[in-house]
């Protein structure tokens, strides 16, 4: 499921952006959005969780998210700078932050609030994990750039601070 969503994604979202297409961009969105909650909670309904299996999302939602947002930029005047942050957030501060469960004997950065709760709560609680990117696109679609940017300064500091907990975790004494 994550290779089928993340092929189809990037290839809608290349065609979205060589084309200008929005029909395409909202295709593209929909089989990423909608193949990321179909693979994990198809591994977990099937009890095929694996470690190898949670990178594998990690890295497939970067290639996925980087694609969207430049075909975003390609649509929605004044994206640029929101997509600068966004992009720097999480593809540079969230990537090792989410692959930091990798420490612990955990499956997934899902269950993350085995380490810290707080961290979890922040990152990838199904909340969380709405606000930090539906938010800022949203707003975006809204027209309210100001707003996205707000948004994506604020997940970033979120991340920047997450990332220096795990890491004093990680360091952290036995």
């Amino acid at each position: 499921i994550t290779l089928t969503r993340t092929a189809l994604a990037v290839a809608l979202g290349t065609a979205a952006l060589r084309s200008g297409s929005l029909t395409l961009l909202a295709a593209a969105c929909a089989v990423y959005w909608v193949g990321d909650c179909l693979d994990g909670w198809s591994a977990r309904r099937l009890g095929q969780e694996t470690r190898l299996g949670a990178v594998l999302d990690i890295v497939c939602d970067r290639a996925c998210t980087a694609v969207l947002v430049g075909a975003l930029v390609v649509h929605v005047s004044g994206a640029v700078p929101v997509a600068a942050v966004f992009l720097l957030s999480f593809l540079v501060v969230d990537t090792p932050l989410s692959l930091a469960f990798l420490s612990w004997p955990l499956l997934g950065p899902n269950d993350f609030h085995h380490v810290d709760r707080r961290v979890w709560l922040l990152n990838w609680s199904p909340p969380a994990k709405t606000v930090n990117t539906a938010g800022v696109v949203g707003a975006l679609l809204l027209g309210l750039p100001g707003v996205a940017l707000a948004l994506a300064l604020a997940v970033g500091a979120v991340k920047i601070w997450s990332a220096g907990r795990v890491l004093r975790l990680v360091n952290a004494p036995c």
